[in-house]
């Protein structure tokens, strides 16, 4: 002890040495100072995006609730072509949406007549409405005038308020009757989003906005557009405000002082609507105020910390701007931590410079220490790669309990659902054939019953294949064949199968992975690729199984593989890796692309080929001409 204040006292008693231990200090306490508060304030960005990313999440979660509420509102009115004002009214108060939804403030149908069918459409309804004892005005059409077509709301829930829309045409303001985002909807079969907001939702401070869905004759088909024309009822519609949709996400941020502006920036990339492009628009701005109804848009600088992140709104996309103040987000302490490392970095710098000179141990104190710090961070790794092997075993494990339960659940649909339709067809059919002479429109109406158990039994068998087709019990290779047959029916591409074994023998597991390869391959190819042509290739060598799809479309884009919200590809690696197997993908602009995987037959969990092997063996045979 009294030799190390003896060589403390020695150095600052040499000046030259003590400047420069001092300068040195200096700037490291500064470069301290520097660091830390460049970590807290990265650590309070950090956290303000994550709680910006929350209410994002949960903003998308009540428009796509909003969504499934129009689509169910649409089946509704898809299966029942001849429901009732009760039978509707009934509807809407079961969906409790006050309550459950407080956003929508109205659902409604509208009905598409011709010019030529008004007259007789006029007067079916006021029949009807005169009938209706509950304060009904008499019925018209308006705004008044003559069109080609009308789209008119002759059901609208809750009644309350909304009874004087009841004869309103939605197009009533277009010369032939029709938007352009209506027509695209009707001919498209697309939810067709607002764009501008609804005048009799919206005022000062107040967005409303509203999205429809078309209904068509089930009775006819609606594939072309041409069909779809022909077969068009009407649309069932939804209104809504946005301030009540983002009503009380701010509040569950675990601060407060947070600003959000919502801001619609247009159509979907590749999916407009027939509109066309506009000024960004402001939907919501949780800091307007009746006398500052626009205030302007926070900036990001020292003082204020400023998030965007898109949020989808069927086929359009809205912008939300996160601002706070960053006092907002720091706590008492994080003031004075800076300066606390400053002080941290002066004295342990002044110190270790003052010491360096006569504590020579610590040089091997330091390097044991270094020692120690990589043994353990080895350790550290070794114990990281045992998880992640672990990880990966879970990721099997789960994937294997989905497949089984869809496997099951498709299975208990067959045996309990299936059957139980069956009989229901049996007893229907029955009923019609007995009734056909002497019950004529009691003979109608069972055999439109037999038509709609045929068009449920269908579905059930669509829902089947779509948990886990009946064909994998007789082996990949009718998998696969039956996949590729499907693809040709639906997207009329041409698909060719290359197999070298007839009966690959393999368990199911790995079969429903490749199967569910393959399905993700074409659904790409069908969606992204614009390709004329596909092979498939399915081969065993040496205890692999080898396979390729390859289309002559256009290609990946540059980064497209890692392209943010694009998990196709990263699922088809994850389920190669739990495999054991390898994966690798070619691709360039306009000539196509080549996905290739291979599977060993034995434990899917053994280490997988190297990837320049597999592009060798690949090379032979595979490639798309």
């Amino acid at each position: 002890m009294h030799y190390l204040t003896g060589n403390i006292k020695a150095f600052t008693t040499g000046k030259p040495a003590f400047w420069i231990g001092a300068l040195l200090s200096t700037g490291v306490g500064l470069l301290f100072y520097v660091a830390t508060a460049n970590t807290i304030e990265n650590d309070a960005q950090n956290r303000f995006d994550s709680m910006a990313r929350s209410v994002q999440t949960t903003i998308n979660g009540r428009i796509k609730s909003y969504t499934d509420v129009l689509r169910g509102s649409a089946s509704l009115f898809q299966i029942s072509p001849n429901l009732t004002r009760e039978q509707f009214s009934r509807y809407v108060d079961g969906l409790s949406i006050e309550k459950e939804f407080p956003g929508i403030e109205a659902i409604n149908f509208a009905r598409y007549v011709t010019e030529a069918e008004r007259p007789e459409f006029e007067s079916r309804m006021r029949k009807e409405i005169a009938a209706i004892s509950s304060g009904y005005p008499p019925f018209r059409i308006t705004p008044p005038g003559r069109r080609t077509g009308y789209n008119v709301i002759i059901y609208i829930e809750p009644i309350a308020g909304w009874i004087n829309r009841i004869g309103f045409d939605i197009t009533g303001f277009s010369r032939d009757g029709e938007t352009p985002p209506h027509r695209v909807m009707r001919e498209t079969g697309q939810i067709a989003a607002s764009a501008t907001p609804v005048p009799f939702l919206s005022g000062v401070n107040q967005t409303g906005l509203s999205i429809r869905i078309p209904i068509y004759r089930m009775s006819m088909r609606a594939t072309t557009v041409e069909e779809r024309r022909a077969a068009f009822v009407g649309s069932v519609g939804i209104g809504f405000r946005v301030q009540k949709l983002v009503e009380g996400v701010l509040d569950q941020m675990p601060v407060r002082g947070v600003r959000l502006t919502l801001t619609d920036i247009g159509p979907r990339p590749g999916s407009s609507q027939g509109v066309a492009a506009a000024p960004a628009r402001v939907l919501y701005d949780s800091k307007a105020t009746v006398a500052i109804p626009a205030p302007p848009m926070a900036r990001p600088d020292r003082a204020t910390f400023v998030t965007m992140l898109p949020m989808g709104y069927n086929m359009r996309v809205w912008e939300g701007h996160f601002s706070i103040r960053k006092s907002d987000l720091y706590t008492g302490f994080d003031a004075y931590v800076p300066w606390l490392a400053m002080l941290a970095g002066f004295v342990s710098t002044m110190l270790l410079y003052s010491l360096f000179q006569t504590l020579t141990s610590s040089r091997r104190n330091a390097v044991a220490l270094a020692q120690n710090m990589t043994k353990e961070l080895r350790a550290s790794e070794a114990k990281l790669q045992r998880s992640n092997e672990t990880l990966r075993r879970l990721g099997a494990h789960a994937e294997k309990i989905k497949e089984d339960e869809r496997k099951r659940i498709a299975r208990e649909i067959h045996d309990d659902l299936g059957q139980n339709l069956l009989a229901l067809r049996i007893e229907a059919d029955m009923l019609s054939s007995r009734t056909g002479e002497r019950h004529p429109r009691l003979h109608t109406r069972a055999r439109a019953t037999v038509n709609q158990i045929d068009a449920t039994i269908k579905s059930v068998r669509q829902i089947i294949n779509d948990l886990r087709p009946n064909v994998l019990d007789l082996g990949l290779n009718a998998a696969v064949d039956w996949q590729i047959a499907e693809f040709r029916r639906r997207t009329g591409i041409e698909c060719n199968l290359v197999e070298n074994h007839q009966d690959i023998q393999i368990n199911d597991h790995c079969a429903t992975a490749l199967f569910r390869i393959l399905q993700e391959s074409l659904s790409n190819i069908s969606r992204h690729a614009q390709a004329t042509r596909v092979q498939v290739v399915l081969r065993v060598e040496r205890d692999w199984i080898w396979m390729s799809v390859a289309d002559n479309g256009v290609g990946l884009p540059p980064k497209g593989r890692h392209k943010t919200g694009s998990f196709g590809l990263v699922g088809i690696e994850e389920r190669i890796i739990i495999l054991g197997g390898a994966f690798d993908i070619h691709s360039d602009p306009g000539a196509g692309t080549t996905i290739r995987v291979a599977v060993p037959m034995r434990d899917a969990l053994q280490v997988p080929v190297p990837l320049s092997g597999l592009v060798d063996a690949f090379d032979h045979g595979t490639a798309l001409v």
